[in-house]
């Protein structure tokens, strides 16, 4: 589930980030990023998107610690994660960010924090997919559904694109909703290497709902910006995945 940072302990992350900037910020608050092996940061080198999310929190008499998954997709089509952990049990109560590779390490670390048992711990799932989801999703807008879906199918330029069966269910649409999965957009200089996620959920006249996946990129040879739209999530994250190598 992708969040805002909700305490004092994280700074709030900025959307305009690149993949760099994200990473840079990261680890110039981790007072532990200097272990980091230098084969995770020369991978990260090539990051083409990014997306962070919380993953446990504990909070109890003061004390608070949460734990946040850093994942960011990069040229070659994989991905990498990083796992921060922020926490004020220090002395003086001052927030402290610790960045581990492995989620054993993480839970090593947490496990060592002065924090109370009293309190339950609140955790998430980690999703089975390649990239984590946002929870938190938008409320469906009714403003011409059907009109949006025609748009968003008529910029495709995908072959294996939905079929005129999948047209014709949508043009029922009576409201719909887009929400971000994965990336951010890019900032200058960072143009030609933009990859972006979005879910356009539709809600049909009879109570149904069905999503297109829509993947946003440059990866092209001119640099422009290219609409590519899928009937699933895991083809259009496949197509993510391709995307990604060729720009590698």
């Amino acid at each position: 589930m992708s969040v805002p940072y909700g305490t004092a302990a994280c700074e709030p992350p900025d959307s305009s980030d690149s993949p760099e900037e994200h990473l840079a910020r990261l680890l110039g608050r981790a007072l532990n990023s200097f272990e980091l092996p230098d084969e995770t940061i020369r991978r990260l080198d090539c990051a083409l998107a990014h997306d962070s999310s919380l993953h446990s929190a504990h909070h109890s008499a003061g004390l608070h610690r949460e734990t946040y998954r850093h994942t960011w997709l990069l040229a070659d089509g994989s991905a990498l994660t990083l796992w921060e952990l922020a926490h004020n049990t220090a002395p003086g109560g001052e927030p402290q960010h610790e960045v581990y590779v492995d989620e054993d390490e993480l839970r090593t670390a947490t496990a060592r924090l002065p924090l109370p048992s009293e309190a339950p711990d609140f955790e998430l799932p980690v999703t089975a997919a390649a990239f984590p989801l946002p929870a938190v999703r938008q409320v469906y807008a009714s403003d011409d559904s059907p009109d949006h879906a025609r748009r968003l199918l008529r910029r495709a330029e995908n072959a294996d694109r939905p079929d005129a069966e999948t047209a014709a269910l949508l043009s029922t649409a009576c409201a719909h909703r887009i929400t971000q999965a994965f990336g951010r957009p890019s900032r200058a200089g960072r143009v030609a290497l933009c990859i972006a996620l979005y879910e356009h959920a539709f809600l049909l006249g009879d109570g149904g709902e069905i999503s297109l996946w829509e993947v946003e990129h440059t990866v092209t040879p001119d640099g422009r910006h290219m609409c590519e739209v899928y009937a699933s999530e895991d083809a259009a994250r496949r197509a993510m995945e391709r995307r990604a190598a060729q720009a590698c």
